[in-house]
């Protein structure tokens, strides 16, 4: 067994793969950029190696320092986590020149599978359903148009060697066609230096669902059930389970054995995924292999009980794979949130800034709960532009689907986070969209379901009730504390001091309840002369309410407001006020704000890069023509006109690093 592993990594992956050594007692060595010289990961290794730089192209993808780094802290073996050189067979092949073991596949496999094109004719070839496409390399965006067009619309547009939905375009028309390659091999030359494009149909109305693989150097090869991934969004998944809620044991089997024979095909060893498109009859087609260990991976883990990382360790040092295809079970139900530094209020775009309060629900393992939250920060550390936006990825696992889904729920509205943007109320509105607990789920979920972008809505009124009371609760244990210290017997301007009326205020919604005080808590009464008990150990300052209402507890999330209380719950959020009815009656009167007319700007929508300025003061634009380009976390983002307009002003040039709302360009009508 090795003595020592480096992992060629950062973040939330480099803790997970060095938790499993340490449990199994191999020592830890972690390498760092200058940006991460305090992350989480550095702490948690056993000893650390500087390798400089900002980006990731300045520091963990430069093969030379990640060897050297071997050489100084006497690694013998390195997990390459995923992203960065994880796929990468210069890598793996020059760590073999260094007497050193690569924890992965071999480089002719990462060759093979790692390029999207060759898998695609290897697969074919090994007698996995491929989808219809264009298998060779395309030199120009006007030969591009002509394969899409012969394919016939809609096509996806693939970076040969991307992932993590980077050089990937869907493509509806010749237009999108000419543009989608454009932007996808300018991404892939900056995420993976490799701009070869191809090109196949998209599957409308698709799930994608993916196949976990181990395999050993013996010739033993099993699959461990499958992944749903269908929740996705720009080709970036959010939210995964496992199993998935559509396929039958027949499909499972017919995926997994496909699975099995590709591999098997490349002589493949480690773990790897094999993931498919499925459409609605269940017929699925191949999409790639990832020749790595998976974002997602730890949803398996929790219905199989296999620590995948332990397995890939255990291979790589030339051991024989512990268990057989029949001694995989799939028991229960896991659910995985991808936590980003993102505002979904802004289409997504994402978010920098220091982690001013980052703390997790409380972790879980017991026979029929599990709550598991990998992550790579803490409170006080900054996520900055250089890398992946993943903050966290908080899993639950349950004996049902709906438990897992009903805990995964409780567990995004127990998570206080404050510093950044972030998509933990998008999540939350994910778990309780009743097409999600339905399993209907497809690749154009979040397209289909939120149109127009994730915004605030107004709660159903079950949800309301809650919100009233919680309002309501909480306002009276303020008030009780803040007399408290003085000694007051009852509050000013109390009706009694057991009894009260109050009007919740919630947009514009108002709920009249009577406040009355018990030996066990709180009574509350509505107009109809319906009571609610309610009780709570919840004392000012704290930032999450667990209110016990009608014997159930629910938890709330508390933003300071302007003479209000925001509350956070189930996937809304919302502004409360709490009055006695005639202070209600006056609150009524006031006038209401207009909001600042910005729309003779635009304004820059997240931190990133000016890459270029597509028109000049003086010239006139229309309503959706590319204005900018802004490069955010390896990301292109083309901005567009709004509205007709005269370009009078551009205050900022092509190179320059803008923060959320800087204004790049401003119009006369």
């Amino acid at each position: 067994m090795f003595k020592k592993i480096l992992v060629a990594n950062r973040g939330e992956i480099a803790c997970r793969v060095f938790s499993t050594a340490r449990r199994m007692g191999i020592r830890t060595v972690a390498i760092h950029s200058d940006v991460d010289a305090e992350a989480v990961h550095v702490k948690m290794a056993d000893e650390a190696v500087s390798i400089g730089g900002k980006t990731a192209a300045e520091s963990y993808l430069i093969i030379d320092k990640v060897v050297d780094a071997c050489r100084q802290s006497g690694a013998d073996a390195v997990h390459p986590g995923y992203g960065f050189l994880s796929e990468n067979a210069e890598f793996s092949e020059r760590l073999a020149k260094e007497g050193i073991t690569f924890i992965g596949p071999s480089a002719s496999a990462i060759l093979c599978m790692g390029d999207k094109i060759t898998s695609k004719k290897l697969s074919a070839e090994a007698g996995v359903n491929t989808v219809p496409g264009f298998m060779g390399i395309i030199k120009d965006a006007e030969e591009c148009v002509k394969i899409s067009a012969d394919i016939g619309y809609p096509v996806m547009i693939k970076a040969s060697a991307g992932g993590g939905g980077k050089g990937m375009r869907i493509a509806w028309n010749d237009a999108e066609a000419l543009e989608g390659f454009e932007r996808s091999r300018s991404e892939a030359k900056s995420s993976f230096g490799d701009d070869r494009i191809f090109v196949e149909k998209f599957i409308t109305q698709p799930r994608h669902i993916e196949i976990q693989v181990m395999a050993d150097s013996h010739g033993n090869c099993i699959y461990l059930g499958e992944r749903e991934c269908s929740i996705q969004r720009r080709n970036q998944k959010v939210v995964e389970e496992a199993p998935s809620p559509f396929l039958d044991e027949a499909t499972r089997q017919a995926m997994g054995d496909q699975a099995v024979a590709l591999a098997r095909a490349v002589d493949y060893v480690s773990a790897g995924t094999v993931e498919f498109i499925v459409d609605s009859q269940k017929q699925f087609y191949f999409l790639e292999m990832n020749t790595r260990l998976q974002v997602e991976h730890p949803v398996t883990e929790l219905i199989t009980g296999v620590d995948l990382v332990e397995q890939m360790i255990r291979v790589a040092a030339g051991e024989k794979l512990g268990m057989t295809q029949g001694d995989v079970k799939l028991t229960g139900w896991a659910i995985e949130s991808r936590l980003y530094a993102e505002d979904p209020k802004r289409n997504f775009l994402p978010s920098i800034g220091r982690l001013g309060r980052y703390r997790p629900p409380q972790t879980l393992s017991t026979a029929e709960h599990v709550v598991r939250n990998d992550t790579g920060v803490e409170e006080g550390g900054e996520i900055s532009m250089y890398y992946d936006p993943m903050i966290a990825k908080l899993c639950t696992w349950s004996t049902t689907r709906e438990a897992a889904i009903d805990d995964m729920s409780r567990a995004l509205d127990q998570f206080d986070l404050m510093g950044v943007g972030n998509n933990l109320q998008f999540l939350s509105s994910i778990m309780k969209h009743p097409r999600f607990r339905a399993g209907d789920l497809s690749t154009a979920f979040i397209d289909e379901e939120y149109p127009d972008g994730f915004h605030d809505t107004d709660p159903p009124a079950e949800t309301m009730a809650l919100f009233a009371v919680a309002a309501t609760v909480i306002t009276e244990r303020s008030q009780r504390a803040a007399v408290s210290g003085h000694g007051a017997a009852v509050l000013r301007g109390r009706q009694d001091a057991a009894t009260r009326d109050v009007v919740a205020i919630i947009g514009q919604s108002q709920t009249r309840l009577t406040v009355r005080s018990t030996a066990d808590g709180i009574v509350l009464q509505d107009e109809s002369g319906k009571e609610t008990s309610v009780s709570t150990d919840w004392t000012p300052g704290q930032t999450i309410a667990t209110i016990q209402i009608d014997d159930k507890e629910h938890d709330f999330k508390l933003y300071p407001r302007v003479a209000a209380l925001g509350l956070e719950h189930g996937g809304y959020l919302i502004k409360a006020q709490v009055l006695s009815p005639r202070k209600a009656e006056l609150a009524a009167l006031m006038p209401i704000k207009a909001p600042a007319d910005l729309s003779k700007f635009l304004l820059c929508p997240m931190p990133g890069l000016v890459t270029t300025l597509m028109v000049n003061v003086g010239d006139s634009v229309e309503p959706g023509q590319p204005l900018a380009m802004v490069e955010a976390m390896k990301m292109e983002n083309v901005l567009q006109a709004e509205k007709a307009g005269i370009v009078s002003r551009i205050p900022v040039f092509e190179g320059d690093s803008l923060m959320v709302d800087d204004i790049i360009m401003e119009f006369e009508a």
